[in-house]
């Protein structure tokens, strides 16, 4: 079946450090897309020259993180000793396993400058058997990511592959992560019976035939569904899925898990320090002490 819409999910604005977030994952009727549990799209926000970024040590367990940007520049530190800034077209790919910690900043050389932020986290669970696996960090450059140009429209293979393409991103389970960006009328394709995907549109309009969407919906569509989408010309768009998890996964604070045990042990460590710690950073993000779940 074409177009087999199974939700509509309604993005909610944040704030994280100063900066305005659409937390789009979790939602409340839709906890995961595929292997994907959260989802904030950062910006877009222009900073003034006396406004810096600052998202202090924090911890993560069961994930990878994902960032992805469109303009701006964030400094990434971990605990396993990684320190990297991520330009517009790179993917920051973090596992964190057992356990990492890491914070994000402004880059040193563009305090008291201004500034533009706009960009994608996404946060993806490790299947059960790979929870406890060692963290790794991996930055991929821009020219890295395979890149189809055709048809009226730029499609960034992010991850997982496409029309041939396949994207150097090291996934720990079958998915898929798409930019497409339309420089005329585009009609999209794509097929993957196994996977559940969604459409998140960050600007402009996407016609699934029997609706219209615009900025910040995320459309989950049916698994298996074939898709053809019409994308309108100028805008902006990601599909983003991949094979679902048995059984649904615990997401609390900072942490993913199958286990509330281990959810538990990890805020114990981090907040006790005895977890592990990003070099040459002082300050922290404590972890909440009520129960968890």
């Amino acid at each position: 079946m074409e177009n087999q819409i199974q939700i509509v999910i309604e993005s909610r604005a944040k704030d994280l450090a100063g900066m305005p977030i659409t937390r789009v994952l979790p939602w409340v009727k839709k906890r995961m897309v595929g292997p994907f549990i959260f989802l904030d799209h950062m910006g877009p926000v222009h900073f003034d020259k006396d406004h810096k970024l600052t998202v202090n040590a924090h911890p993560h367990i069961g994930l990878s993180t994902l960032t992805y940007l469109f303009k701006g520049r964030i400094h990434h530190k971990d605990s396993i000793g990684s320190s990297v800034v991520i330009v517009p077209g790179e993917v920051n790919w973090m596992t964190a396993g057992k356990g990492i910690s890491h914070s994000e900043k402004t880059p040193v050389d563009d305090i008291g400058h201004e500034s533009d932020i706009h960009g994608l986290q996404f946060w993806v669970a490790l299947p059960d058997e790979l929870e406890d696996m060692e963290p790794s960090f991996t930055n991929h450059k821009s020219h890295e990511i395979p890149k189809i140009k055709k048809d009226g429209a730029e499609v960034c293979v992010v991850v997982g592959e496409f029309h041939g393409q396949k994207s150097p991103v090291k996934a720990f389970s079958p998915m898929i992560f798409l930019n497409i960006e339309a420089t005329e009328d585009y009609t999209f394709e794509y097929s993957a019976p196994e996977f559940e995907v969604a459409f998140y549109l960050i600007e402009g309009e996407v016609d699934l035939g029997e609706r219209k969407f615009s900025n910040h919906e995320m459309i989950v569509l049916e698994p298996g569904s074939n898709i053809r989408a019409h994308i309108k010309k100028g805008s902006h768009c990601v599909l983003v899925g991949g094979e679902s998890f048995p059984h649904p996964k615990y997401i609390w604070w900072n942490f993913v898990s199958s286990s509330k045990e281990k959810m538990n042990t990890a805020r114990d460590n981090w907040n006790s320090g005895n977890f592990p710690q990003v070099p040459g950073e002082t300050e922290k993000i404590m972890a909440p002490t009520d129960k968890i779940l």
